[in-house]
């Protein structure tokens, strides 16, 4: 019947009636509780770090895969992903504040994250401020040489918040590697020291520094093209230790 609706009248019982329209609602999901909103305060010690680290790590090799095939606006738009997601915050922070060797060690801040409380709130204050971190001086110490412990070598510590996010444009940055790099070969396991500053050729030393300021750290750059502005503001963290306070 052309233009029927249910609102249609039809002849029933020798009158016309009205259907009646059922009130149709979905029904509940049986598969567990929705996720929370992307608002919804963090519940540190609730937190599923699994899921969150599984996340992050299908992230990574997906850019990596990208890089590979050397489909660049694809590597652009995942780091960009990867810089965006709260899952990233979320393992970086822990990474710095929980997993990390020198998370009882303040900045020039004497600021440090141990309790759950604590770190919630420095994961809430890095995932508002992922596009609006300005770099900080790093606290200068001095501690023993490897090689010779009468001797001294000069130490450069960032705050915490700025660790946290080096932490975060590390994980965009690291996975891709171009042919041939260093990169390549470890991104699947734990990656070197000062990896993913030999792949985008961030000099180890600054400008008017010890070894002339430009010697790449370990090796070439990487050869595929690198994110601009991931690049610099990864550089400007760095280079942000010229100022040193002591």
């Amino acid at each position: 019947m052309t233009g029927y609706s249910f609102t249609t009248p039809v002849w029933e019982g020798g009158r016309w009636v009205v259907s009646a329209i059922v009130d149709v609602r979905a029904a509940p999901r049986a598969n567990g509780p929705e996720d929370p909103p992307r608002d919804a305060p963090v519940q540190w010690d609730e937190t599923d770090w699994r899921a969150q680290e599984a996340q992050v790590r299908r992230l990574r090799q997906r850019i990596f895969k990208a890089a590979q095939e050397q489909d660049w606006p694809k590597v652009r738009i995942l780091q960009k992903l990867m810089l965006r997601s709260r899952s990233n915050t979320l393992v970086s922070v822990r990474q710095v504040t929980q997993r990390n060797a020198g998370r009882k060690t303040a900045g020039i801040d004497g600021e440090v994250a141990l309790t759950s409380e604590a770190r919630t709130a420095v994961a809430e204050r890095v995932h508002r401020s992922r596009s609006s971190w300005q770099p900080r001086a790093v606290r200068r110490v001095y501690i023993p040489k490897a090689s010779n412990r009468a001797k001294l070598r000069p130490l450069g510590i960032p705050v915490l918040m700025e660790r946290c996010h080096q932490a975060r444009v590390r994980n965009a940055l690291e996975p891709e590697g171009g042919p041939g790099t260093r990169q390549q070969q470890v991104h699947r396991g734990q990656p070197r020291q000062d990896a993913v500053l030999a792949d985008v050729g961030v000099p180890r030393t600054m400008p008017g520094g010890r070894g002339g300021g430009g010697a790449p750290v370990g090796g070439e750059a990487a050869s595929g093209p690198v994110q601009g502005h991931l690049c610099r503001r990864l550089c400007t963290a760095l280079r942000c230790r010229q100022t040193v306070r002591q």
